[in-house]
């Protein structure tokens, strides 16, 4: 059983903060053909940009182009977002979930960009689109005993690009 927060704790940010990787879900409220009224979920895993806390109810990153848009397709649509950070840690058995909306900002207009790009990995060297910001309304935790443990070694570099995509 998840414990619910109306807020991002202390213990879920120093999580979010020591995250090499974070995944997020969004989904087009217009498309309406799902069982909740909602269309199809994206999920998308994002590496290479620190997920960051910016108080306890404010996520950014950095979105690269590469793939689809579907993030900012959903944001600007006000569809729902879910954002998942788990732990691969030994000591450290948990996953949280964000919940709630997201806006993308075009670097020009984003004031957050040259904060977001602290730290962000230079490999894969790709093209920076936006900056996404997620109003987080709750989070829920959760145990994460069946996420395996796993060492972080490296981003991946433009030579690990699978052979489908050259």
């Amino acid at each position: 059983m998840g414990n619910t927060h109306s807020a991002i704790t202390e213990e879920q940010a120093a999580l979010i903060s020591r995250s090499k990787v974070f995944f997020i879900a969004s989904a087009d409220p217009a498309l309406g053909d799902g069982p909740d009224g909602i269309g199809p979920v994206n999920l998308s895993p994002k590496g290479g940009t620190p997920l960051r806390v910016l108080d306890s109810h404010r996520l950014a990153y950095m979105d690269y182009g590469g793939s689809g848009n579907e993030t900012a397709r959903h944001a600007g649509m006000n569809g729902p977002v879910t954002v998942m950070v788990c732990s691969f840690e030994a000591e450290d058995a948990a996953i949280v979930r964000l919940y709630g909306t997201a806006s993308a900002f075009s670097l020009e207009d984003s004031p957050l960009a040259d904060r977001i790009r602290e730290g962000v990995s230079d490999e894969p060297s790709m093209r920076e689109r936006q900056v996404i910001v997620i109003d987080v309304e709750r989070t829920l935790t959760s145990c994460g005993y069946t996420i395996p443990v796993m060492d972080f070694v490296r981003q991946r570099k433009n030579e690990n690009r699978g052979p489908q995509y050259k």
